[in-house]
């Protein structure tokens, strides 16, 4: 069974202001198969633990350690994270003018399994998925997000989740800026992706609402860099109820 393990991590990031300190040290096991939520206020550590995970150069890992399946996360690059079965559907997915989703897709699934997938089989498969996020054919021929609404963005990550078929997937606010209609879309290819690979899911989020279509078998929540609380899905509910207050000094709420 393949395991994503995040020990004792501690990150920092250079600001104008001089270094802050970011995560605390954090600990979570993510286990082939589960749905973890990460939620937590604002400024709490959620986003920076999902690129530190993948490999962005902005943070800077001053302790602790990252491994999938015992392999050290850490000390490859980008890459060679995403070979190893890790995927990460931003917030903001970009845009990368002159080059088309059908070519972008079919080299990112070469690149992860070494090989060119068959073009006929592949075609097929990408046409399928297409359609179950309900996405016009005609997205192929354009280039990667450009011109794309913010729905069709989260719909492009999530076609890519579905193709690459990775061992672990980390959404960071997959939900933010989707109408309940995408909303539902997004998460029924997720859930899709899940049943059909197995794969494990590290989804953060500021909100419940996803939560309703993507069911977590536990939650955590994040404060000041560390996890101050986990559970399972009824630890949303009451998130969902009572807010962030009572995690939070009296100072930081004024």
């Amino acid at each position: 069974m393949s395991v994503l393990e995040v020990i004792d991590l501690h990150v920092s990031v250079e600001t104008e202001q001089g270094t802050k300190q970011i995560l605390n040290g954090v600990d979570l096991i993510v286990n082939e198969g589960e749905i973890h939520a990460i939620m937590g206020p604002n400024g709490s550590g959620k986003s920076t633990l999902a690129y530190t995970i993948a490999g962005h150069p902005k943070y800077h890992v001053e302790s602790g350690s990252v491994t999938l399946d015992g392999q050290d996360l850490l000390a490859m690059p980008v890459d060679a994270r995403a070979r190893a079965g890790l995927f990460l559907a931003m917030q903001y997915p970009v845009e990368i003018p002159g080059v088309a989703v059908t070519n972008f897709l079919r080299t990112a699934k070469t690149a992860i399994d070494g090989a060119q997938p068959p073009i006929r089989t592949w075609t097929k498969e990408v046409t399928e998925a297409m359609k179950n996020l309900r996405m016009d054919a005609s997205f192929k021929d354009r280039n990667v997000n450009e011109g794309f609404s913010g729905g069709e963005k989260k719909r492009h990550e999530i076609l890519q989740l579905e193709l690459l078929k990775p061992k672990f997937a980390i959404l960071d606010e997959t939900d933010s800026g989707l109408d309940v209609d995408a909303l539902k879309i997004v998460s029924e290819g997720v859930n899709r992706a899940k049943e059909n690979t197995g794969l494990g899911l590290l989804l953060i989020t500021h909100y419940t609402r996803i939560l309703r279509y993507i069911t977590p078998d536990y939650v955590h929540v994040f404060v000041d860099g560390r996890v101050a609380e986990e559970g399972g899905a009824e630890l949303a509910d009451r998130l969902e109820n009572e807010g962030y207050d009572r995690f939070l000094a009296p100072a930081s709420l004024g």
